[in-house]
């Protein structure tokens, strides 16, 4: 298998140590080098154990033949558009998890007409981590709220809305909610 494990983790600034001490649990620079370059075969926990010390998805470390990579051209910086000391790519978003879409037809917050945002289905169990998130949630007869966690109290959820000046909304015994995990925009 082919991954693209170097790529990302020099993409971020880090080290074969930065990678290994954020691994759970933590490993050897060495093991990442020998899975960096195939000299160790990567399993599923291995991917899983460094796309979360990378904080990528675990098929953002797999090379596929049908999803070609974009060249990052330059990195813009405080002194403005500067070219890279190495040539490094990104990697097209990758389609994992229960995903749901939410498209945005009028301007709130931070989001504009057309975006695009793609969100994670999570069950009740695991809504802690979207803490400080935005995510959509179901309400009765088919309507939604959307904006950011802020709290939870047992099986109430408290959400702030993202338009200026809108009021706290609290959900009870919502079945699922949906996490903001990437922003599509056209420009």
């Amino acid at each position: 298998m082919i991954t693209r494990i170097r790529e990302i983790r020099k993409g971020k600034g880090m080290t074969l140590a930065d990678v290994a001490a954020a691994c759970q649990p933590p490993t050897t620079p060495q093991t990442i080098g020998r899975l960096e370059t195939g000299a160790r075969t990567v399993s599923v926990d291995w991917l899983n154990r460094i796309a979360a010390a990378l904080d990528t998805l675990p098929g953002d470390l797999v090379k596929l033949q049908d999803r070609p990579d974009i060249p990052i051209a330059a990195r813009l910086t405080a002194e403005g558009a500067q070219p890279l000391a190495a040539r490094r790519n990104f990697a097209p978003p990758q389609l994992s998890g229960d995903l749901v879409g939410l498209e945005i037809e009028f301007p709130f917050g931070d989001y504009r007409p057309r975006d695009q945002i793609w969100l994670e289905r999570l069950p009740p169990e695991r809504f802690r981590e979207a803490t400080n998130r935005d995510i959509l949630a179901p309400r009765p007869a088919g309507r939604f709220a959307f904006g950011r966690l802020v709290d939870m109290f047992g099986a109430r959820l408290s959400l702030l809305p993202p338009q200026h000046g809108a009021r706290q909304m609290v959900l009870v015994d919502v079945p699922w909610i949906a996490v903001a995990r990437t922003l599509i925009r056209v420009l």
